[in-house]
């Protein structure tokens, strides 16, 4: 049986500018299959780059990026890490900020979160941390000398994650999340020609 947790929608939040990396407060986001409507990185489909190798830059692949997540906990331990007062979610370009679920970047890949007025969103995986956001603290503390290379260790399995939209509806801050995780699977690869495996 799958385990579930529960969290809360913080902020929801959006990216309209293409060239901007910060997002901004909604009191409320539509979310169709293309991801969040309005958003930058919505669509059903995104060109292929530096995170899928395995095609040529710039081929159409499905979207599963379509939404970026992040949690207060996690911010608040890379405030500390970097020695900020803050680290908003809007500082990373982020779409959701969710609390009560402390290691949200661990969770696996196809995660199922449900949210009150029918939207399910699919994790696809971690958010690697990249210099983009800490160039978008450096912004906000020109202070703070060589933040955006700090940023990169301190937001290591802390940045959140990404994911898409496997049914439509409508997020608010302050909504009820119920976390589906996946069952565990243990594969492990046949040691001889039709022999079972040890898993490792």
């Amino acid at each position: 049986m799958a385990m579930q947790l529960t969290a809360r929608t913080v902020r929801v939040l959006i990216g309209a500018e293409p060239k901007n990396h910060v997002t901004r407060d909604m009191p409320e986001v539509k979310v169709g299959f293309e991801g969040f409507v309005g958003d930058r990185h919505s669509g059903l489909t995104r060109k292929a780059d530096v995170r899928t190798p395995w095609f040529p830059k710039g081929t159409l692949v499905r979207n599963t990026r379509q939404v970026s997540l992040v949690s207060t906990e996690e911010l608040a331990l890379m405030a500390e890490a970097l020695g900020l007062p803050q680290v908003l979610a809007a500082w990373l370009g982020a779409n959701l900020e969710l609390a009560g679920v402390p290691g949200l970047t661990q969770l696996p890949p196809g995660t199922r979160l449900f949210f009150p007025e029918d939207v399910a969103l699919v994790v696809e995986g971690e958010n690697e941390p990249c210099r983009k956001a800490g160039r978008a603290l450096e912004a906000h503390h020109p202070e703070q000398a060589g933040l955006a290379s700090r940023f990169v260790k301190a937001a290591h399995h802390r940045r959140g994650l990404v994911g898409w939209v496997e049914r439509p509806g409508v997020i608010r801050p302050g909504d009820k999340v119920k976390v589906m995780l996946p069952p565990t699977v243990a594969y492990s690869l046949p040691t001889e020609p039709g022999s079972v495996g040890q898993s490792t």
